[in-house]
């Protein structure tokens, strides 16, 4: 089928087309989205010109035999490599996503460096940058004696030419894919069209050529890779770099990887010399925490095969609003709405009254439901002001009936915690194998945990002052407790 060009109308937000322009598109909700492009559309091709074209026969090859394992191409960055998969798959197609800023082109240049001393052929094409502005961050990151080959384009098929043209290329880098245009499509740089073509364009170079290319891609401001869904579908891998401006600290998490684990994370440390790999993550997490005061927990997770050990803070404070508020940073605010409804129906634990704050120390994210047992753990700690112990990891899953659920890797999260001097683990019951070094306290039931972080909180009698002429009254502090132990006082 021959095609002509009509207009169409696009979401840059998630590529949906409309016949015509509104303010809102149906399909993701954004608002002033939707723009005007050059669309293709199928043209009637005579009957004579049709029987001419006929396709090819392919090969046929059965399931059985011996598969080849894909050689890798490993740039000697371990946390890079582990995300990945083991390395850089010839052939692939990787996307990789961040905020502006966040350090996407400093890591990529320095895999570049890496992979270029080993004898690769790599090529980095900037569509944002200037040559020189690339030089620059080379030489502050002390790798400019890399044999790296640097262009500045935007021209899809220019970049195509030029790849082809010299020895064959192992790696190449295009930064970023929203900057690129091709000339057979007339739509400007960045839109839904473009963005799809170029990426089609050098999808199929890489599986023709058997060159890695790795695309950088923007994000929305809700953390989304820009531009339509169907480039994360066409590519072999999703890797999104996450990051907190206040935190010296980036993970690189996988989100699709056709060559190696989901959600298995590398973590890195930025500073002036660029970024540093962080072999122990979890006793990074840790450090500089304050283990007696209440309302913290130290939480056992899973991050695809690694274990890391994060601290879990809480705060309870009563409220003045009619509707209390809630807080949440690093965790699902879904998550901690369902946990406080089950400490209010299934353990008489009262928060309807009080603002809670929770916050995942470090700028990290949890995803797991494993977390349900710490975060329970810390609000209870934080309400009644009994700090939980100093040594101690928490892990499990929440029912709505109240019951503690066993969670996977259960022994890998132990051996973690004990390499990293915990003593104890309050794991659900008959979810965890024993490893040595380290007990386990099982619970069955919130209800159970609830028990013993009451019991563990403090009571004294009630102090008194004198006042004026011999009258006594007692002090806030101690109102405020004994209101505390009455909101607990059927689960003490």
């Amino acid at each position: 089928m021959a095609k002509r060009d009509q207009t169409s109308f696009a979401c840059q937000a998630c590529g949906a087309v409309y016949t015509r322009w509104q303010g809102k598109c149906d399909a993701c909700g954004a608002w002033n989205t939707i723009a005007e492009e050059a669309a293709a559309v199928a043209q009637a091709v005579p009957a004579a010109q049709r029987a001419s074209r006929k396709g090819r026969a392919v090969a046929l090859e059965s399931l059985e035999g011996a598969g080849k394992p894909a050689p890798r191409l490993v740039c000697g960055i371990g946390e890079l490599d582990r995300v990945a998969g083991g390395g850089f798959v010839p052939g692939s197609v990787l996307l990789i996503g961040g905020d502006p800023g966040i350090g996407k082109s400093t890591l990529l240049v320095q895999a570049s460096a890496a992979l270029a001393r080993r004898g690769f052929k790599v090529v980095y094409v900037s569509g944002e940058e200037a040559v020189d502005q690339v030089r620059l961050r080379a030489q502050r990151l002390g790798l400019a004696q890399s044999p790296v080959g640097l262009a500045a384009e935007t021209n899809a098929e220019n970049i195509l030419a030029t790849l082809a043209a010299g020895p064959p290329v192992h790696l190449a880098v295009i930064d970023s894919i929203q900057t690129m245009w091709s000339d057979s499509v007339e739509s400007a740089p960045g839109t839904v069209t473009q963005v799809r073509t170029s990426a089609q364009l050098l999808v199929r170079y890489a599986k023709q050529t058997g060159a890695c290319v790795i695309l950088v891609g923007h994000v929305t401001k809700d953390g989304q890779i820009a531009g339509p869904r169907v480039v994360e579908h066409m590519v072999d891998a999703v890797f999104s770099f996450e990051g907190d401006g206040g935190h010296q600290f980036r993970i690189l998490r996988a989100q699709k990887n056709r060559f190696g684990p989901t959600d298995e994370i590398g973590v890195f440390e930025m500073t002036g010399a660029g970024l540093n790999e962080v072999a122990n993550p979890s006793e990074l997490f840790l450090s500089n925490r304050d283990a007696g005061a209440p309302g913290t927990a130290v939480f056992a997770g899973m991050e695809g095969t690694r274990p890391v050990l994060v601290e879990i803070q809480a705060l309870v404070a009563p409220s003045s609003l009619g509707t209390p508020r809630r807080a949440v940073v690093g965790w699902d605010p879904a998550r901690l709405s369902m946990v406080l409804a089950v400490l209010d129906a299934r353990c008489g634990v009262r928060l309807g009254g009080h603002d809670v704050y929770l916050n995942v120390a470090g700028g990290f994210r949890i995803a797991e439901p494993a977390a349900d047992l710490a975060v329970a753990a810390a609000l209870v700690s934080a309400l009644t002001g009994a700090p939980l112990p100093a040594d101690a990891v928490y892990f499990g899953e929440a029912s709505l009936t109240g019951a503690v659920r066993p969670v996977a890797q259960g022994p890998a999260r132990l051996k973690e915690a004990a390499k990293l001097g915990f003593g104890q683990a309050v794991v659900p019951s008959g979810g965890a194998e024993g490893v040595e070094g380290i007990a386990t306290a099982p619970v069955a039931s919130l209800a159970a945990l609830v028990a013993q972080i009451a019991a563990r909180a403090p009571r004294r009698a009630p102090m008194r002052e004198t006042q004026g002429g011999g009258g006594q009254q007692d002090l806030p502090r101690d109102r405020e407790r004994d209101e505390r132990h009455r909101m607990l006082g059927s689960e003490s």
